[in-house]
């Protein structure tokens, strides 16, 4: 699907570090050239995280999912 290391994300926020460049060359890689994925690169590169989290609400949402509820489930995989 994505080309994410998840250890490496978790180290990263692990170490106390911003996994923000991590993401961002996520969505560069993987979604750009989608109208949805270079909106979210917009937002991301200019640090809009609340714009990008109604984003992911209005996603889950259309697909009958509650984004709080994954999101802890996600959470809980990694002990965060």
């Amino acid at each position: 699907m994505y080309n994410v290391n998840p250890l490496e994300l978790i180290q990263m926020i692990k170490n106390g570090k911003n996994p923000e460049q991590l993401m961002i060359k996520v969505l560069e890689d993987n979604v750009a050239s989608t109208p949805i994925g270079e909106n979210l690169l917009l937002l991301a590169k200019d640090g809009r995280t609340q714009e990008i989290e109604q984003v992911a609400r209005n996603i889950f949402a259309s697909k009958g999912l509650d984004f709080d509820k994954e999101f802890k489930a996600f959470k809980n995989q990694f002990g965060l």
